[in-house]
């Protein structure tokens, strides 16, 4: 377009500048992640007496998440679509609201009910035509800020440019605040003796040519560990993170055997650090893509052998899986989990892997005779397939009742398995 860079110059404005055009009663969206526009969240809950009734919606927050505290509570109210660190006591003290939808619906949620009236996004410089990338937050942030009425962008030189589906050009944008600040990073995790266990486990469920999708965490991470002897992987995956960039080096990752994007890992996010966000920058073999694409079952399920890990907290003796909460209380969001399960699970050859420790803290089992009062079953037990914890792999598919209850009770921890077995003998009327 012509004339873009007098457009930008017009523009420019400093941070608490451009968070006055927040009026009281405004819906504003914000970037997810690590793609959080810190400069301008900051520069908000600095303005908070300036707002009355103000609604954040977003997903994982990274950033102080100022806006969840207490004393602001008549300013701001928060509305997550996966609840952290920064913003589950907010939503357990009745200050901010959650919304359960699956990731790939989101976009959808922001044309609809959810419409923002302010989008605060972190992009990277315009390139010479004038396009700016999302960079490590393209999956509901692109779809949100273009039905936004109003796109504030924190242009920062330290976003990565990355390809794909992935570009806003300057002329959508309504305000522009410069700086270039450190991304948020994410460090690699500390993985315990039982998360290699339960690593090498599911690892020995994926083979040459495989697609893998893969969450965060300590169990992706040390699923990656045990990989390095594969050939030909593929990613398709709602986010992955630094262990990927390990295995594309090695010559392990490839995606030369994938249905869909061959050549490419798709991804709708990024979490990491500064290795991963280099690598990514200006790389083709990296296609960054809305998760209304990436994470609909349909596309998954296009891609043969697709392999989706996910964890979770409790899984009772009939397979239902708790992910999302521990009894009432809310503690994080589906994410992606339930779009890659349904979608693996239609496509040809597809393996669903939900893992986990066997106990929690080594004093309360994970796998029990029913869930716990008042906690949502995230995937169910007609679509869950392998279970995996350090003490081995539950295949459920297919299986009776009964047969996936003596499953899963081979699986769990030595110390609760007498007890599971007195609840099996009673549910099933037949010694264990």
């Amino acid at each position: 377009m012509k004339n873009w860079m007098d457009d930008y110059k017009r523009k420019l404005c400093t941070a608490e500048e451009a968070v006055r055009h927040i009026k009281s009663g405004d819906r504003v969206g914000v970037t997810h992640a690590t793609g959080e526009p810190v400069l301008l969240t900051d520069a908000m809950v600095a303005n908070a007496d300036a707002y009355r009734d103000v609604e954040i919606v977003h997903m994982v927050a990274m950033g102080k998440a100022g806006y969840c505290r207490p004393e602001l509570a008549k300013n701001f109210r928060h509305n997550s679509l996966f609840l952290g660190g920064s913003t589950r006591k907010a939503i357990e003290e009745g200050r901010g609201d959650f919304t359960p939808v699956y990731f790939h619906k989101i976009p959808d949620l922001f044309r609809t009910t959810l419409h923002p009236n302010v989008a605060l996004l972190h992009l990277s410089p315009p390139d010479d035509h004038g396009y700016c990338s999302f960079g490590v937050s393209v999956d509901y942030t692109k779809p949100m800020a273009e039905v936004a009425d109003i796109r504030i962008a924190h242009i920062n030189g330290n976003m990565p440019r990355t390809l794909g589906d992935s570009f806003i050009h300057v002329s959508r944008l309504d305000y522009i605040v410069e700086g270039d600040v450190p991304l948020i990073e994410l460090a690699p995790p500390k993985i315990s003796d039982v998360e290699q266990a339960i690593g090498k486990n599911c690892a020995s469920l994926i083979e040459d040519g495989d697609t893998l999708q893969l969450g965060i965490g300590a169990i992706p991470d040390a699923v990656l560990l045990f990989l390095k002897e594969k050939k030909a992987l593929g990613i398709h995956s709602e986010m992955f993170s630094d262990g990927v960039v390990e295995l594309v080096e090695a010559g392990v990752i490839d995606n030369s055997r994938k249905n869909v994007h061959r050549g490419k890992s798709v991804a709708a996010f990024l979490m990491g650090t500064r290795r991963l966000y280099d690598y990514v920058h200006n790389n083709p073999e990296v296609q960054m893509m809305p998760v209304d694409y990436v994470n609909d079952p349909v596309v998954i399920a296009r891609n043969d052998n697709l392999v989706s890990i996910n964890s979770c907290v409790q899984v009772d003796l009939f397979g239902q899986v708790v992910s999302t909460s521990v009894g009432l209380r809310q503690i994080s969001g589906v994410g992606g989990q339930v779009d890659f399960v349904r979608g693996a699970n239609m496509g040809r050859n597809g393996r669903t892997i939900m893992a986990m420790p066997a106990t929690s803290k080594g004093t309360i089992s994970k796998i029990v005779p029913f869930i716990d009062e008042g906690a949502a079953v995230t995937t169910s037990r007609y679509d869950v397939n392998y279970v995996v914890t350090e003490y081995g792999v539950a295949q459920l598919q297919r299986k009776t009742l009964r047969q996936r209850a003596r499953d899963l009770i081979a699986i769990a921890h030595p110390d609760f398995r007498d007890e599971l077995a007195v609840e099996f003998e009673k549910r099933f009327h037949e010694a264990f």
